[in-house]
């Protein structure tokens, strides 16, 4: 299975904002763009989902960012997946051109079971259990400082 590059996005987010936690760093939506390696526009369409599900807390303005909610800590990576990625089959079945052997088939039921078996070795872990020991060593985010204001 492959997963969309949305939610790889969102997964990136995830890692990056759990780095940038434990240094004790502002995180924003162009560092996690610039850390991903990905679109500014792309990044904020995924932290706006992240946002809405609860896992993230965004702060407009000078002294603004990005924050990991608790229970963005504390969330499964399958819980995680299955909301970004959304409840789709992993074939398509019906559609304009439906398959013939819809009636008769057992791959659709097989696939099913195999997207269930992915996501529940998922829920084995945490955004937390992503981003410890020597994966937060290597996670490249590019850190925005706060803006310092010259004293006149």
């Amino acid at each position: 299975m492959q997963l969309t590059r949305f939610t790889d996005l969102g997964l990136r987010a995830m890692m990056l904002l759990a780095a940038g936690e434990s240094d004790g760093q502002r995180i924003t939506t162009r560092s996690i763009a610039t850390g991903a390696a990905a679109s500014e526009n792309h990044v904020a369409k995924a932290v706006s989902r992240l946002v809405e599900l609860g896992m993230v807390s965004a702060r407009r303005g000078r002294v603004g960012g990005l924050t990991l909610t608790d229970a963005g800590r504390t969330a499964s990576v399958g819980w995680l997946v299955r909301r970004l990625e959304g409840d789709r089959e992993v074939v398509e079945c019906g559609g304009e051109n439906p398959c013939p052997l819809v009636a008769a088939c057992r791959l659709r039921r097989a696939l099913a079971d195999a997207k269930e078996a992915f996501y529940s070795e998922l829920d084995r872990f945490t955004v937390s259990d992503l981003a410890r020991g020597p994966t937060l060593k290597v996670l490249p985010v590019s850190f925005t400082p706060p803006i310092e204001r010259n004293p006149r």
